[in-house]
């Protein structure tokens, strides 16, 4: 068993079997790749793929077991550089943070000018992305930190703490008929079209489950990726806009007006997330430390280990 055959293994499996695409992403060809893995089958003596006349299709129960090792292995290999990295270059170096627009637009602007105060020659990439996309990501090892609101916490091989807690807000023209009920109730709201976040973004379920509890159909008119399509066509006059309430700032919003949703939905939590044993450089406990000033280095690195 050699390194490659393990990377071909995994790029595998990322790449949905198609070992042209192996090939592609580990610059060798389509035949060594399929070389290798049957070198390595035979040398365990077990089929790790099904397989469909020349064609992978799936992993045989070994090889789930296999994937499992052959991960630990290779994300082992990384943590060694960057422990290296850490001790040769301790203030270089590249972060990476997988997160939403919202919170690369509204809740992370601060941490991120302090951040680079403090590391000035450290590369930060901020990768906008779905939450679904920001756990791929953390998971094959393509990012160091996730910020999101769902999907986080909910996947058992990532460590999870929790960043601040928001509620939904209803922004509206000036001057709309809303402004004037006290206090506002859901079947105010349903009766004017609604913009809002596509499914599965910026606590869109919450506001789904709210509806559906008070038995509401609302006119979901528009949805959007992020809360600033949603205020552009909101001042348009195209419908009513739910967003985030940390997305809504008077000093730039000044021709809409924003109103209290607090207690039409519920509370969300957005979350930091870690994928477990990912050895993290110095700098990232400190961008963590500047999100959540109460969560120590200790306590991180006891969670993730």
């Amino acid at each position: 068993m050699n390194f490659q055959q393990l990377r071909i293994i995994s790029e595998t499996i990322r790449q949905n079997y198609n070992l042209t695409e192996v090939a592609n992403a580990l610059f060798t060809s389509q035949s060594g790749v399929s070389k290798h893995i049957k070198d390595l089958e035979d040398e365990l003596n077990i089929d790790l793929f099904i397989r469909k006349g020349k064609r992978l299709t799936g992993l045989t129960a070994p090889g789930k077991e296999l994937v499992k090792i052959v991960d630990r292995i290779l994300l082992d290999t990384r943590n060694i550089k960057r422990l290296a990295e850490q001790f040769s270059q301790h203030d270089q170096g590249e972060l990476t943070v997988a997160t939403t627009h919202t919170q690369a637009q509204y809740a992370l602007p601060d941490v991120v000018r302090q951040f680079k105060e403090i590391f000035p020659k450290v590369h930060l990439v901020l990768h906008e992305s779905s939450p679904g996309e920001i756990v791929s990501m953390l998971l094959n090892d393509q990012a160091d930190i996730g910020i999101a609101t769902e999907a986080l916490e909910s996947t058992s091989e990532l460590v999870s703490f929790p960043y601040y807690t928001w509620h939904h807000a209803i922004i509206v023209p000036a001057e709309h008929p809303l402004q004037s009920i006290h206090p506002l109730t859901l079947e105010a709201v349903a009766q004017f079209p609604i913009i809002t976040y596509h499914k599965g973004f910026t606590g869109r379920s919450r506001i789904d489950q709210a509806f559906s509890r008070a038995e509401l159909t609302p006119n979901i008119a528009m949805s959007a990726l992020d809360a600033d399509v949603i205020k552009t066509y909101v001042t348009l006059g195209m419908g009513i806009g739910i967003v985030a309430s940390v997305a809504f700032t008077p000093e730039r919003d000044t021709k809409l007006i924003k109103l209290d949703g607090s207690h039409l939905f519920e509370q969300n939590t957005t979350c930091i997330s870690i994928r477990r044993n990912h050895y993290l450089r110095g700098y990232a406990y400190r961008f963590i430390e500047l999100c959540i000033p109460s969560l120590s280095r200790d306590t991180i690195c006891s969670e993730i280990q």
